[in-house]
């Protein structure tokens, strides 16, 4: 009877948590990758492991903390985007992107490419600070592709379930340079080495301006149910601490000595650790990457 209380309540959970991060926008079955179209990637690569940890809702957050430092990529957010008034929403669409770029079929992946690339072209203004922006702009699109490439990579080596060889990473940043590149960015980096040089190369374009502290101070109190504020109180602890240095410097989010190690870390692992627990249980979308490997 307990254990099939507690598969009640892990199935309930799962399918709480995936509507959390998709809602109406989930991927229909017909979308899913499968042997006849494996998708941009499928499921020998490694863009399918990393995708499917858990760990990627802590490597998320750590991107939009980190892409608020870029003055032109953060107007086009202020301006155009609703994270204030529907941030389940938004959340929803970015859910969809990543899962249809990664899970779905080849079809399924070109058409979420096209309506960002069809919205990005309304994204367009003058920054604050008087200088023009527009979201299709291949330096732009470069930025955001690296720092979720790697907040993604950082989050699933600290929190992943398994490590990646120093092969498989670069494999993971050469895989993830297919989307980049149909979006229309900059030529993306194909190796670790060029992810770091390329995060380096931005960092004098970098600063923390009112938009990106507003934007800050968003992400880290949202307006969660207060049932779920000590969870994302981990999940956002754990973005920080990944944050470069001289991120956490420009955005003013200090870390006490010895908080990471001794606090931080635990709860994040225990977090992940939980939501991957919970992601696992058997539903209509799950075990898709079993099914695929059986099938060729």
């Amino acid at each position: 009877m307990i254990s099939e209380a507690i598969a009640v309540l892990r199935l309930q959970g799962n399918e709480w948590l995936r509507g959390a991060l998709m809602g109406d926008e989930a991927l229909g079955e017909g979308e899913m990758a499968h042997a006849g179209d494996l998708g941009l990637y499928g499921p020998q690569s490694v863009v399918w492991r990393v995708h499917a940890d858990s760990a990627m809702l802590i490597g998320g957050l750590r991107s939009l903390m980190l892409q608020t430092l870029h003055p032109l990529a953060m107007a086009g957010v202020a301006e155009h985007s609703d994270y204030r008034d529907d941030p389940w929403g938004r959340l929803n669409r970015t859910g969809r992107f990543v899962g249809a770029t990664t899970f779905g079929t080849t079809e399924t992946a070109e058409a979420s490419i096209k309506i960002v690339r069809r919205v990005h072209t309304r994204v367009r203004g003058t920054a604050p600070d008087g200088r023009p922006y527009s979201a299709n702009d291949p330096h732009l699109l470069l930025w955001v592709h690296i720092t979720e490439v790697d907040s993604f990579l950082r989050a699933f080596d600290r929190y992943g379930k398994g490590k990646l060889r120093d092969a498989e990473r670069d494999q993971y940043v050469a895989e993830m340079a297919e989307v980049a590149t149909r979006l229309g960015s900059e030529t993306p980096p194909t190796t670790v080495a060029e992810l770091e040089q390329c995060l380096e190369d931005f960092r004098s374009e970098c600063v923390a301006g009112d938009q990106a502290k507003e934007a800050m101070r968003f992400l880290v109190a949202p307006p969660v149910p207060i049932w779920l504020r000590g969870s994302y109180a981990i999940l956002t602890a754990g973005a920080v601490t990944l944050l470069p240095e001289w991120a956490r410097k420009e955005l003013r989010l200090p870390v006490p000595p010895l908080a990471d190690p001794l606090l931080v870390r635990p709860a994040a692992a225990t977090f992940t650790r939980a939501v991957g627990w919970l992601m696992s249980a058997q539903s209509n979308h799950a075990n898709i990457e079993d099914d695929l490997l059986a099938t060729i």
